[in-house]
């Protein structure tokens, strides 16, 4: 089941660089809850994440995703948070 609506992630992109953005796979989210628990990951703006991911959404790259929390996706610059 699509977390957002597949409508919308046509139209959505990454703030940065414009790429397409995917739904986060559960490979995706348990790798970033992993690191998340053990205390390793901030977000591009440098806020340490502290809650686990229910869902996000990925660049196209790869590199980067971005939180979905309470149903809506969080497409700020500095709320992006490294996938490597």
């Amino acid at each position: 089941m699509s977390i957002v609506d597949p409508e919308l992630l046509k139209i959505l992109a990454c703030p940065v660089t414009h790429q397409a953005l995917r739904e986060a796979t559960a490979e995706d989210l348990e790798s970033c809850n992993a690191a998340i628990a053990g205390g390793t990951v901030e977000t591009v703006g440098g806020t340490r994440v502290e809650e686990p991911l229910e869902a996000a959404l990925v660049r196209e790259d790869g590199t980067l995703l971005y939180p979905i929390r309470d149903g809506i996706p969080v497409l700020l610059a500095d709320e992006g948070i490294a996938t490597a």
